[in-house]
């Protein structure tokens, strides 16, 4: 089972970035998905859930901002982030939801500053 994050960047306040988290070894079309974030010195925190339904709930401070998205034939899982704040700097990771006993991906690093 892997995860490959990738999408992310520098950006200023008020932009946007598109994530996205390819994943391999698990039975995508039945999983529910998650992204999770890791700001410095802190733990993973929930971002966003998509089932396999295609169902949505979000952290509360990113709802109306960000929006979960899934492609079954590709086993990709997407992160769409708009109106970005300087509090959204982190690494990014997706993983299943609830979690199991799966590594973690290298995540990908989200940057927002002017």
């Amino acid at each position: 089972v892997y995860f490959v994050e990738s999408g992310g960047g520098l950006v200023r306040p008020g932009g946007s970035l598109r994530l996205s988290c390819a994943t391999s070894g698990i039975v995508f079309r039945i999983a529910a998905m998650a992204w999770y974030r890791q700001t410095d010195g802190n733990q993973r925190e929930f971002v966003a859930r998509i089932t396999h339904l295609g169902g949505t709930s979000y952290e509360e401070s990113v709802k109306g901002r960000f929006t979960v998205s899934r492609d079954n034939a590709e086993k990709t899982v997407y992160l769409q982030m708009n109106n970005l704040k300087s509090e959204d700097t982190g690494v990014y990771y997706c993983n299943v939801d609830p979690l199991q006993d799966f590594d973690w991906g290298q995540g990908t690093q989200v940057t927002v500053s002017s």
